[in-house]
Parts: structure tokens; C-alpha cells; sequence
């Protein structure tokens, strides 16, 4: 059964661009001068203060609207859920920073008071990010190596190992946020949207490779250094398996033990999260339990496991960071800065699309710079957001950020009067809960299949980045993922699909000619279209494609015509103006006369003004006389996805134009936007050959044109002119 659809009938002139702004008024707008914008950026009001002040704290905003009696119980009960899960994290991922246990409760504490204030997202956990962890660690152990000397710093002077690895930590977040605080001010927040989700996944996924290699020698109870650069995952994996036998029996079934259980109660939680008030606590009653057993049966004495140890109690006094270390790591900490930052924004923008708020990234920014300054000044290291501690957050009921300052209220507590009952807890422990949390990340590896069948360009990039990653290392394997990535756009825009479009009969709508079966071409006319910008890189790909759209080389026909018209126009000086029959067949004869013309000549447009007779270049010529025959009278060019044309390319476009008006096309620019066509004047695009009059502002209104000029060649039965738009 046909569906009935509504038809619409509008009856208007055929325009071009000209007769459509002699018709139609344009408003031509003024357009503000720097000096201008300046000075309103300069003018301050009550209003305008109160409006920054407003996006320097967000937090009155959200705080004016708070629901006591709806979402407090909620918050309290997020934040409580969500700081047990910040705890476990915080001691697991900071073995991945080569840490102490006790600094990523430090972590899970500091960036959360300021964050609460100054940021704008309501659902995020603020803390430590594995990720972050990670690319922390490989500067701590590049700077201060667990055999061997570390690196020549006076500021270590007089430091143990742990506290050396603490200052260069510290000093890496410091400078992170010094990173992230200087984006947020010169307002460069937009430079996560170059991170693609295909980029972050592939990334991730690395990152989750690196800490799963990184975390062996706790599960395994293996002493295995710590190493940085590229090929190090291949480096740790070969002393691993080095020491394969040496393995901790231990260590290894307790690993073994909670991973299986973390993972079990872990899917019943997704099964039944809609009949659980807060999901179960796992990693926290299996740190719990690890912490009984291991001390009950003494397992640093019996059987050798490693533990956590020494707790530091309470909070240290803040420090300076070394400026020798911020020499030492800057081209670590810039990576680090934009890793933590996008990973955060775009956790915090699922969220608020959610939710229906708004999250300004400059704000994140800010949050996050001060926030990682904040923290380093007291030990904390790089704080970003965790998808499965901002899960729970959300999912346990949190409506706001007073749920994250009851999680960080939780690691003060356990910090300053419970920390000493985690000191049993075998690191192994925290290595399989690590471990375990890695299943996202890892599954992103099915992501690769799912690419290559509906995006092959977009699964480079997620390899690129990948392998990058693993091979050469975080920072790098960042650079390399970019620099795919970038590619991969410039490809997509130098390289576009370009195609010969064809009317559908019927209507006003153009196709392209292989995609329908009932099309109509009227003959001689030809509608290229190119869906991309045009600029200095593609404008001869474009040049290239339109030729083989039409199925000649203008330039060279023109070239031909003039070789051909100059013997036409010597044997006519030798023949005399009175030319009889014969002297017509003797005139292209066959001669062994060479004609010796430049290219500058051979590319001027043809000249028939002094023949004796009407020259038509597609008629039967002699055999002597070789050029091209063609079948083209109308080329019409969609420009309607033409964003911007740069001056290389306006001038590439000025000169193929002119090939095709030289041998006799009529070219058409249809649905060209008006910026295009403004700049196409300024730029003095326009001269005695190409003329306003050849633009269109549909597709439609030139073929019309066309058509309507060269009636005797319409074929017949088309209903095409007898369509009203």
C-alpha cells in the first residue's frame, strides 16, 4: 500500500545570484572591528560581574537550588557508597604511581574540597584515574628508579626513596594543574574535541594494557624494576617471565580468588541494579577480609607476601615543588594535563546531557588546575574522574557535589584514625583489584571489529593510537594517535568521494547518477559535486576528478584547437581568400610543416575571427588534424558543501574555469554560499570571462537555465521544465 504523501506546488522565476539580489534586498551588516570587541571585553557592570562570579563558582548556582528534603538522604548515601570505592581505588592506583598506598587517599581528599567549588559538573567523582596513575608512575620511576641511582636533583637531597618519589609526583601534578589552569584561562577548553571518543577509546584501552602488565608483579609476587620508554611493556614482560618460576603461590591464588569474586558479584550488581538500593561493596569487603587473613596468619612472615606497611597517619605539612623536576617532566606533564582533562569532560558531559544541565569545559578547566594544585601541595598526585566510581556516585542516588565531599569526608577518616588497620592488606590485593577493574577497558578491544565494518579510516585511528601506546608509551602513543588522527581528516578532506549527480525525474532533487535507476542526464550537460572545502591541498584532486567527470582535459583541447587553427590560418594565407572546393580539400592536405608555438599562446582562448567560414570543432575533420571532439556544451558545479575556498584554491579554481569557457563549456556555480561568494569579490575572482551571472543559487535554477538555453537539444518526453518548483 502506497503511502499518501503531501505535495507542495511553488511558482517563481528561474534565478541566478544576480537576479535574485535585484529582486530580493540583501541586509549588509557591519562587522564589528577587533578594537570593538576589545573594549567590550574590557567594560564591566554589576550584571557582567555577576554573571563571572556566577562561572567562577558554579557552586552558587546549584547550591540556590538545592532540595534539602528531596536529595540530601541521597547524597549522603551516594557519597558514602562512593567514598568506600574511593578509598580501595585510591590505595590500588597509586601503586600504579609507584606510590605508597596511603598518598591516593591524599588523592581521593584534597582535589575534592576545591573541586566542589569551582567545578560544574554535579556527578563526577573527583580522585585518581588509572590512566593518570600510570603516566605519573613512569615519571617517578624514570626520575627516581627503584635500582640505581636517581636522577641528579638537589632537591633530594637528603630525601628516602619514598619521599623523593613523592616530591616528583607532587611536582608533576603541580605543574599538570599549572597546565590545565592556563588553558582554562585563555579559555582553549574546545581542544578536547580534538581528542575523538575513536582516539580516547583506542588510548584507554593501551593504558589498560600498560597497567595490566604493570600490576603482574604484584599478583605474581615478583620483584620486577619499574621501566620507562618506548618498548617497556616488552622489557617488563620479558623479566616477568624471567622470573616466572619465583612466583608467590600465595600471592597468586589470592589474587586469583578476589578477581573471581569482584568479577562475579560485580555482574550480579549490573543483573540486579534495579532492585539494589546501592550496589555491593565488593573491593570493600574483600579488602576487609584480605586485611583479617593476613593478619590472623601473619602472611608477611609465613609466606613472604609484600603488604601495604607503614600508613602514614593523618596529613603532612604542604610542600614546594621542585623546579628541577618541573624542567625534568614537562613534556610528560602537558599529555598528562590534557589526558585527565578529557577523560573528565566527557564523563561529565554523559552525565549532564542526562541530567539536563549545562558544563562549560573552561570552567572544568579551571576546577580541575586548581584542584591538581591544591592536591600537589599536599602529596595528593594527578586527580581526574573514574567511570565506575562517578557509576556509582550517580547510580546510589547522588544528585550533587555534597555527595563527592562526603566520599573525600570518608578518606579523611580512614587517613587520620584508620589507616594503620589497612597496613596487613597484601599489595597483591590491590594488584587484582586493579586488575579487575580493567574489564571495561579491555573490552574496547571489540570496538575494532564493529570500526573496520562501518568506519575503516576511524578503526586506523583506534589501532594507530593502540599500538602507539603499548609500543611506545603513553605520551608518545598520545602524539602518534593524534597525528593518525589528523591524518585521517586531512584525508577525508583532501581525498573526498566526488560525484556526477543526475535529476530525479519529476522533482527538483539531484542524486548521484549510480545510485538510481530512473535518472534523467540531459545530453551535453554535466552536474560535478565535491563535498568537501577547497583549499590549497585538494585543488588539484579536484581539478583531476572534474576532468574525469567530464571525460576530457580542457586545457589540452584548447591546446589542440590552437595547433590545428594556426595551420587552418597558414594554409589560408597561401591559398588566397578565394578558396574553391579544391583549395578546400588542398587546405588540409597532409604536411610535413612543424608549427612552433609556446605554451603561453596555446593556452589564450581561441580565435575564429578571421576564418571565412563557421568552424565547428565536432564536426568530421581531416585525419591530419587530431583534436579531441566535445560532447559538453553545460558543466554545473554543486558548491552547496563547499565550506570555505582559501586563495590558493580560488586561483586553481579561476584558471580551470577559464579552461572550460575556452573551449566552449558553460560553466555554473550553483549553491554557493554567500561568504564564499563575498570573498570570491573581494578577491577580484571576477573579470571579462567569468561572470556573476554563472551562479545559481540552487541546483535546480541552473539546470533550468540550461535547459531553457539550449532547447533544441532537450530530449524528448522530458517533464523536467514542466515541473513548477
Amino acid at each position: 500500500m502506497a503511502t499518501l504523501r503531501k505535495r507542495y506546488v511553488v511558482d517563481r522565476p528561474v534565478y541566478s545570484e544576480d537576479s535574485f539580489a535585484e529582486d530580493h534586498e540583501k541586509i549588509y551588516r557591519l562587522h564589528k572591528s577587533t578594537k570593538h570587541h576589545i573594549k567590550q571585553f574590557l567594560i564591566c557592570d554589576s550584571k557582567r560581574a555577576k554573571n563571572a562570579a556566577l562561572s567562577l563558582l558554579p557552586i552558587i548556582g546549584w547550591m540556590k537550588l538545592y532540595r534539602v528534603r528531596e536529595w540530601l538522604l541521597g547524597d549522603v548515601v551516594s557519597g558514602i557508597s562512593t567514598g568506600l570505592v574511593a578509598i580501595m581505588q585510591g590505595l590500588a592506583f597509586s601503586l600504579l604511581a609507584s606510590l605508597p598506598p596511603s598518598y591516593g587517599l591524599y588523592t581521593a581528599f584534597f582535589p575534592m574540597l576545591t573541586y566542589f567549588f569551582l567545578g560544574t559538573s554535579r556527578h563526577i567523582s573527583v580522585g585518581s584515574f588509572p590512566v593518570l596513575s600510570l603516566m605519573v608512575g613512569a615519571v617517578v620511576t624514570r626520575l627516581v628508579p627503584e635500582d640505581g641511582p636517581p636522577a641528579n636533583i638537589t632537591d633530594f637531597e637528603g630525601l628516602t626513596q619514598d619521599q623523593q618519589r613523592v616530591l616528583v609526583a607532587s611536582s608533576v601534578t603541580f605543574l599538570m594543574g599549572i597546565f590545565q589552569l592556563a588553558m582554562g584561562v585563555l579559555q582553549v577548553g574546545f581542544i578536547a574535541v580534538y581528542l575523538s571518543d575513536t582516539l580516547v577509546s583506542g588510548f584507554t584501552t593501551a593504558a589498560a594494557v600498560h597497567i595490566l602488565v604493570s600490576q603482574l608483579k604484584f599478583v605474581l609476587g615478583l620483584q620486577v624494576p619499574g621501566i620507562n620508554g618506548p618498548l617497556s611493556i616488552i622489557y617488563t614482560l620479558e623479566k616477568i617471565f624471567v622470573q616466572i618460576t619465583s612466583t608467590n603461590i600465595c600471592d597468586l591464588v589470592m589474587s586469583i580468588v578476589i578477581m573471581l569474586v569482584v568479577f562475579i558479584v560485580k555482574k550480579l550488581n549490573d543483573r540486579y541494579k534495579a532492585k539494589l538500593p546501592v550496589p555491593i561493596p565488593i573491593e570493600v569487603i574483600v579488602t576487609i577480609i584480605a586485611c583479617g587473613v593476613s593478619y590472623g596468619f601473619n602472611f608477611e612472615k609465613r609466606y613472604h607476601v609484600d603488604v601495604v606497611g607503614k600508613m602514614v597517619s593523618g596529613y603532612e605539612s604542604p610542600i614546594a615543588p621542585s623546579v628541577e623536576v618541573f624542567k625534568e617532566s614537562t613534556v610528560e606533564a602537558f599529555p598528562i594535563a590534557i589526558v585527565g582533562f578529557a577523560v573528565a569532560f566527557s564523563v561529565a558531559k554523559v552525565y549532564s546531557i542526562k541530567h539536563d544541565y549545562t558544563i562549560d569545559g573552561n570552567q572544568e578547566l579551571i576546577a580541575f588546575g586548581v584542584s591538581n594544585i591544591f592536591g600537589a601541595s599536599f602529596r595528593s598526585f594527578a586527580a581526574s574522574t573514574a567511570l565506575s566510581r562517578t557509576a556509582v556516585q550517580e547510580s546510589s542516588g547522588g544528585k550533587t557535589q555534597i555527595a563527592g565531599l562526603i566520599s573525600a569526608m570518608m578518606a579523611m577518616i580512614v587517613t587520620v584514625a584508620l589507616g594503620f588497620l589497612l597496613e596487613p592488606l597484601p599489595r597483591s590485593v590491590l594488584g587484582a583489584l586493579v586488575i579487575v577493574n580493567l574489564k571495561g577497558m579491555l573490552m574496547q578491544f571489540t570496538e575494532i571489529l564493529y570500526l573496520w565494518r562501518r568506519d575503516k579510516p576511524e578503526c586506523v585511528v583506534w589501532v594507530g593510537t593502540c599500538l602507539g601506546a603499548i609500543l611506545l608509551g603513553l605520551d608518545l602513543g598520545l602524539a602518534v594517535g593524534l597525528g593518525v588522527e589528523l591524518l585521517t581528516v586531512v584525508f577525508r578532506t583532501q581525498f573526498p568521494r566526488c560525484s556526477v549527480l543526475a535529476n530525479i525525474p519529476e522533482t527538483d532533487f539531484y542524486k548521484d547518477h549510480k545510485d538510481y535507476f530512473h535518472i534523467f542526464e540531459p545530453e551535453g550537460v554535466k552536474i560535478f559535486r565535491m563535498p568537501s572545502p577547497i583549499f590549497f591541498a585538494n585543488i588539484e584532486f579536484f581539478r583531476d576528478k572534474l576532468i574525469e567527470a567530464v571525460g576530457f582535459n580542457p586545457l589540452r583541447v584548447l591546446r589542440k584547437r590552437n595547433k590545428a587553427l594556426r595551420r587552418i590560418k597558414k594554409q589560408l594565407q597561401k591559398q588566397g581568400a578565394n578558396i574553391t572546393e579544391k583549395g578546400m580539400m588542398d587546405l588540409f592536405c597532409p604536411t610535413t610543416e612543424v608549427s612552433h608555438m609556446n605554451t603561453e599562446e596555446l593556452d589564450l582562448p581561441t580565435d575564429l575571427k578571421d576564418l571565412p567560414f563557421q568552424m565547428d570543432w565536432n564536426a568530421e575533420l581531416p585525419a591530419n588534424l587530431s583534436v579531441p571532439r566535445v560532447n559538453l556544451h553545460s558543466l554545473i558545479l554543486d558548491f552547496s558543501a563547499v565550506s570555505f575556498l582559501d586563495i590558493s584554491a580560488l586561483k586553481g579554481l579561476k584558471m580551470t574555469l577559464k579552461e572550460f569557457l575556452r573551449v566552449d563549456v558553460d560553466v555554473y556555480i550553483a549553491s554557493c554560499d554567500a561568504y564564499i561568494l563575498e570573498k570570491l569579490h573581494s578577491c577580484m575572482f571576477f573579470d571579462d570571462e567569468i561572470l556573476t551571472s554563472m551562479f545559481f543559487p540552487s541546483l535546480h535554477d541552473a539546470m533550468l537555465h540550461v535547459l531553457e538555453k539550449h532547447k533544441s537539444d532537450r530530449r524528448k518526453g522530458c517533464v523536467l521544465t514542466d515541473t513548477k518548483l
